[in-house]
């Protein structure tokens, strides 16, 4: 817009400057002066002149107004409107119309329920109350998109680019922009849908927090491992161990050096970047899968693929949707056969077509349902119909009351007062859905180890079959309290 103010104040300048030389010439002797020189500029000359100030100062103006410069289609319709007056109001959508909007086939799966979808482009603007995510947005643009349309749209809308990710998983590539202005993220998509046609998909950069009902506490010097009865580990492990099966962890820093997970980590991923500490919950989860050593693991020979997608503190650690993205197509490029999903959050369509891309490829999901309580709404990723939701009970089979409630919730497992390791070779108690939920991992790769043919589905049949039903309505434990040895017993070699 500066050079186009600039350009019209050169043509005013030579507009003026013709014309004088006019007069000049005009007024030479023996050459009479015409009588509408004597007079000043014509009409037409003042018509001119003023069209050209118009369009060069307008522009200016709007920008100081609006907070940010035109965009060419905007700065294009102002000008034409200055030189042509009404006309130029009805030609200027015609000239300078509008990005167009490239209409693409809808998803496979429907966006989950509280979003709101523009028309044939998947913009999900998050709906009214729900606050759940950074002041970021994720951004997919359509192939060919170019770096000077990418650049107008971060300009107009006072984004910075920060990171720029392509998943194999997906097939996609996600940028993820900071709002740098006062706009709030729901307005920002809004005018992302509105006027950036390219803009193929958007959405809020979600928040996601463990399953955790109390902080970790420190155990007694005789708290008993209640899960290993309880689950019937010994007698499982006469038949195997989950030898080798890859599972991910997506979770915090887990302590690889602790004695209870020594050789256990096959490989490490962090999607944040940088040094952290190991983290309480990322190793409490990592030990209740495969401890070996002063405790007893669901499946103590598995393979961990340990991903850091969670950073802060024990009880304020959080993750984002694009981290967690990028660990899970990491862990599906290792290929994991199972991902520990110990964490939940709000609904988010880019995480669900992730999720059902890696369900189709034969990668076993579990999740914790959460400990928002029994009138919570459905937490996700456990109530993605792809994954397998998991509640936690304690010693007595009794349900923890903080615990999420609703169809999603697929089995139970130990998660009340669960002894664990923790950072510096220490150990902790820890309650919550997240710990269970981890528990139904370990299982999971038992049967896997036994049967590594088992496609998702029929790892989730079997948990729900070999499970012992416990007091309480399906909705609130599921089919009942999972069995390690009742479900290795269901398949036969």
């Amino acid at each position: 817009m500066r050079r186009v103010a600039t350009a019209a104040i050169v043509v005013i300048a030579t507009i003026v400057g013709a014309h004088n030389s006019a007069r000049a010439q005009s007024t030479a002797p023996n050459i009479p002066l015409p009588p509408a020189a004597r007079l000043g500029p014509t009409p037409l000359v003042w018509y001119g002149i003023g069209s050209i100030a118009c369009a060069a100062v307008s522009p200016m103006i709007a920008t100081v107004v609006l907070g940010r410069e035109l965009t060419a289609t905007e700065g294009g319709r102002m000008a034409l409107s200055c030189f042509l007056g009404p006309v130029g109001w009805l030609l200027g959508p015609v000239l300078f119309p509008d990005p167009i909007v490239t209409l693409t086939p809808p998803p496979q799966n429907p966006p989950p329920r509280g979003t709101r979808q523009a028309r044939g482009r998947h913009i999900d603007i998050p709906p009214r109350g729900e606050t759940r995510f950074v002041h970021e947005v994720l951004l997919e643009f359509e192939a060919g998109t170019s770096a000077q349309y990418i650049a107008e749209l971060a300009r107009a809308l006072q984004l910075t680019l920060l990171a720029r990710q392509s998943f194999t998983l997906t097939g996609r590539t996600l940028l993820l922009f900071r709002i740098d202005g006062t706009g709030s993220v729901q307005d920002t998509l809004r005018l992302v849908q509105a006027r950036y046609g390219r803009a193929s998909a958007g959405q809020a950069n979600f928040v996601y927090k463990f399953g955790q009902a109390q902080p970790s506490a420190q155990p007694e010097a005789a708290a008993a491992q209640y899960v290993v009865p309880k689950l019937h580990l010994l007698e499982a492990h006469r038949i195997t161990n989950g030898d080798d099966v890859l599972v991910a962890v997506i979770d915090s820093k887990i302590d690889a050096s602790h004695p209870d997970l020594a050789g256990v980590i096959a490989d490490e991923y962090d999607a944040l970047g940088g040094p952290a500490p190991a983290h309480m919950h990322g190793t409490g989860m990592a030990g209740a899968i495969a401890a070996h050593a002063k405790l007893v693991g669901v499946a103590p020979k598995v393979k961990l693929l340990a991903v850091r997608a969670f950073s802060g503190t024990a009880d304020g650690a959080q993750g984002t949707t694009f981290n967690i993205l990028k660990g899970l197509d990491w862990a599906a490029s290792k290929n994991a056969r199972i991902v520990n999903m110990s964490f939940a959050g709000p609904p988010d369509p880019m995480f669900r077509d992730m999720l059902a891309k890696a369900h189709a490829r034969g990668i076993v999901l579990i999740a914790a349902v959460g400990n928002a309580g029994p009138r919570s709404p459905p937490l996700y990723p456990a109530a993605d119909p792809d994954v397998i939701g998991v509640t936690a009970t304690d010693a007595e089979d009794r349900l923890l009351p903080q615990a999420n409630r609703g169809p999603q919730v697929a089995v139970a497992a130990p998660g009340v007062q669960v002894l664990e390791p923790a950072p510096d070779a220490a150990y902790q108690l820890t309650t919550g859905t997240s710990v269970a939920a981890a528990h139904a991992s370990g299982v999971a790769a038992l049967l896997l180890a036994r049967d590594p043919k088992l496609t998702p589905d029929q790892v989730r049949s079997r948990l729900i079959k070999s499970a012992r039903p416990i007091a309480g309505n399906k909705r609130d434990v599921g089919a009942g309290v999972i069995d390690a040895l009742a479900a290795v017993d269901s398949v036969k070699k």
